[in-house]
């Protein structure tokens, strides 16, 4: 439920939630038959692939669910925590799994779902398990070495294998669809006879259909980020695309009035903002507008937000992006930091004015020539480095 918390679940409401899905999973582990040893295992001796089935319809699930989520804006998918990979402890820690998996005929879930309505053999399966953890806790200062062995961070798949998302989303959708028809022969000629659940062939066809058709809604969901990144690259889309403008002269006159609405979205590198930074700036990367630390920063109600940038079309894209994740009260500093610069902070009196507005105008400058460099200061002072604080990932997962 992580990465649905705060914004779509309550902190409160997440534990909840949380109650009822456990309860849920422990009915349907029940239901599927997991308490079951012997069904287990019959995925070890060709007789049952019921886990089969329902791991890689969890898997396919989840994984169009998350693709989903991310693509209408739902999760922050940088938040979801992907455990790293160490191939040495992987391989070892498999092979130990594995075996008890095959000996005891439980894995840890559904050992505690068998334990939980009275099977004893359940039960010295966990009180195994915890018999384990010990071992491995107390021993860990021998087991480091192993443990931590090539360390591979954390891959993903579709990234690894050099393909997009969906593609990837797809085939393993095929790949759980052509192993859900293997399994089958194989059950009918271990058994000796036809799977009554799956005697109906139009029944077959009919689900494998329909799970074909959710794969192929990956092609249909492709990364909404990647995809916008792309757009605001077009030069004529971002001269066309209709964004408001304050000048340099307004953003001086409301930094001096210190105006509580306004907001600053600064999209320069760490090091820029670090050496000058305006009063209310926010420092964030351009791909940071997709996350949710910079959501919580947009959302405020009845905030203004600037995005500046060295210059206009910079902070364009910035601005472009959030008023197309739907954020309202966005602007962008016509001429960026560089024409504020001149304007304002580098502003030198002309000799002779072209009126009385005019006159008005560059009185207001050289004076903001004298304030603003104080309020930077002041800011600096109270100010943490551009580097931003994220937001943890969540950890968690069976």
């Amino acid at each position: 439920m992580g990465p649905l918390v705060p914004e779509v679940i309550g902190n409160e409401l997440n534990f909840v939630v949380a109650l009822f899905v456990g309860i849920a999973f422990g009915f349907i582990l029940e239901q599927a038959g997991f308490s079951t040893s012997k069904k287990l295992v019959g995925l070890f001796y060709g007789y049952d692939f019921t886990v089969l089935r329902v791991f890689f319809t969890a898997g396919v699930t989840a994984m169009i669910g998350v693709v989903a989520l991310n693509h209408f804006g739902l999760i922050d998918i940088s938040l979801v925590y992907v455990n790293p990979t160490f191939l040495w402890s992987a391989l070892v820690g498999g092979l130990i799994m594995g075996l008890g998996f095959v000996v005891g005929g439980y894995c840890p879930g559904t050992s505690v779902c068998a334990a939980a309505i009275g099977k004893i053999d359940a039960m010295i399966f966990v009180g195994g398990s915890f018999l384990g953890v010990l071992v491995f806790a107390e021993g860990y200062p021998l087991f480091e070495g192993l443990y931590k062995a090539a360390n591979w961070g954390s891959p993903r798949i579709f990234e690894t294998l050099g393909m997009s998302q969906s593609l990837f989303a797809f085939l393993l959708t095929a790949i759980a669809v052509g192993a859900f028809w293997a399994v089958t022969l194989i059950e009918n000629k271990v058994n000796g006879k036809p799977n009554p659940e799956f005697s109906s062939k139009k029944l077959y066809y009919g689900l494998t259909a329909i799970a074909l058709v959710i794969g192929l809604a990956a092609f249909v969901m492709p990364d909404r980020k990647e995809a916008m990144l792309n757009q605001v690259k077009d030069k004529n889309y971002i001269a066309n695309y209709p964004v408001k403008m304050i000048t340099s002269d307004e953003l001086a006159f409301r930094l001096i009035d210190d105006d509580k609405d306004l907001q600053l979205i600064d999209l320069r590198s760490p090091k820029e903002f670090d050496a000058m930074s305006l009063p209310k700036s926010n420092r964030f990367g351009l791909e940071n507008i997709f996350e949710k630390d910079v959501h919580n920063i947009l959302s405020i109600k009845h905030k203004r937000n600037i995005f500046l940038a060295n210059d206009e079309a910079a902070a364009m894209k910035g601005a472009i992006l959030a008023k197309e994740l739907g954020y309202e009260n966005v602007s962008v500093l016509k001429g960026g930091l560089d024409q504020f610069k001149t304007d304002i902070l580098n502003f030198t009196m002309p000799s002779q004015t072209a009126g009385r507005s005019q006159a008005d105008t560059f009185r207001f400058r050289t004076k903001a020539k004298e304030l603003i460099p104080i309020l930077i200061q002041q800011n600096k002072l109270t100010k943490n480095s551009g580097e931003q604080k994220k937001s943890k990932r969540v950890v968690g997962g069976c």
